[in-house]
């Protein structure tokens, strides 16, 4: 071996390590120039600014606008049922007919006895005219054809008295003995069949027959508390839109089954009196029920104006944080940095949260990105539907340097 060629050997490894050595310069000079990682990027918008109205919500049941308990005037014996359970009916319908025998006989027996009282209508008149030729002749002394008067006018009573009973008669079996739906509506079940003996009359203990409810329009009845009511009443001179006592304010309705409000219908009556027990007062809405879907005694939630229109700004639920009881936003100033501001918050309106207080019209909220923002920090905010920025182009590689050395 040549001494040249041993001191090539010797000198190679001191040329890796060397290489080595400049490849780890070229790393750490590398991260130097890179420094700090970048600002986390946030999208930011500002509060949208909307006319909106304070709604109220209370839960509350349908109630019938009418509702009817069909009894008989008439004792007597079921004869016939001219419906089906749960059907609908119109007024004059007929329901129940009562056995009309009864009261045929009945209506015999009056016709017979006026005829009687006419009868004698008609002769204690004779007897009078008689009786006023006598008294001009002196036959008859005054007190007799004064009898004659008097037994004339009793007669003339007894036939009012029994065209009176005749017309009761007439009516018992024209009219109450079949028994007629008074409103329109829907008719429950039967509770008595054909053939059960019918107590009728005025008393408290007459048969129950049916019941009939009308269905179209419906009411609902809810009540809200003393304060509610003085916010209305308050509000009622500055806007039409508050549930004032006026009646006819414009509400909104939700069943159990649904998530939106959209049965619409308006307030038609408030109580004249706050529930000393409950501290409540009684409101009432009135709804069109064409297609039936409301019954009475069904649940529902109303949502009532409760306040006169007002300018609120309005941000997305995802943007609002919470700490605790409190809740806040994020917003970037002008220089990116982060501040937190609490706020007070209202109704969601169109899937837009109402910020009450605590907000300005010019903030810029973080309204995508919130996890990755604290107050303090410097973010990269891009405002909500601009384009994305692109990416810096990444530094080289202290082995690409060396490679193009």
């Amino acid at each position: 071996m040549t001494f040249a060629k041993a001191a090539r050997r010797a000198a190679s490894p001191l040329s890796s390590a060397a290489l080595l050595l400049a490849l780890l310069a070229g790393c750490n000079q590398g991260q130097q120039q890179s420094g700090s990682p970048p600002p986390p990027t946030v999208t930011v918008a500002t509060p949208v600014q909307r006319t909106v109205v304070d709604q109220d919500e209370y839960v509350g049941r349908f109630v019938a606008v009418n509702s009817v308990e069909i009894r008989s005037r008439l004792s007597g014996y079921l004869a016939e049922i001219h419906f089906k359970d749960g059907q609908m009916v119109k007024q004059g319908d007929p329901l129940f007919t009562i056995d009309r025998r009864p009261f045929e006989i009945a209506l015999e027996q009056m016709r017979a006895n006026l005829a009687q009282a006419r009868a004698n209508l008609a002769f204690t008149q004779g007897d009078l005219e008689r009786g006023q030729s006598l008294l001009t002749n002196k036959t008859i002394t005054e007190q007799a054809y004064d009898q004659r008067k008097q037994a004339k006018a009793v007669a003339e009573a007894a036939v009012a008295a029994q065209e009176a009973m005749v017309h009761s008669a007439e009516l018992d079996l024209d009219q109450y003995s079949v028994l007629r739906s008074p409103i329109d509506g829907r008719i429950g079940d039967r509770r008595v069949a054909v053939g059960n003996l019918v107590t009728g009359g005025t008393g408290g203990n007459t048969t129950l027959l049916a019941t009939v409810v009308s269905v179209d329009p419906i009411r609902f009845e809810f009540t809200f508390d003393e304060q509610a009511y003085l916010r209305y009443v308050r509000y009622a001179s500055s806007s039409k839109e508050v549930a004032a006592l006026n009646g006819n304010v414009p509400v909104t309705l939700k069943l159990l089954d649904e998530k939106d409000f959209v049965h619409t219908g308006k307030i038609d009556f408030v109580d004249n009196a706050i529930n000393t027990s409950t501290g409540t007062i009684r409101g009432r809405a009135v709804f069109d029920n064409h297609d039936g879907i409301f019954t009475p005694g069904m649940f529902g939630r109303i949502r009532v104006p409760g306040s006169p229109p007002y300018t609120a700004l309005l941000v997305p639920d995802a943007a609002i944080g919470s700490e605790q009881a409190r809740k806040y936003v994020l917003v970037v100033d002008d220089s990116g940095v982060v501040h937190q501001k609490y706020v007070t918050l209202g109704q969601l309106d169109d899937g837009l949260r109402v910020v009450k207080d605590g907000l300005v019209a010019s903030d810029r909220v973080i309204v995508n990105g919130l996890m990755r923002a604290r107050p303090g920090i410097k973010v990269n905010a891009q405002a909500e539907g601009a384009p994305a920025a692109s990416p810096a182009p990444a530094p080289a590689k202290a082995g690409d340097e060396a490679k193009a050395g």
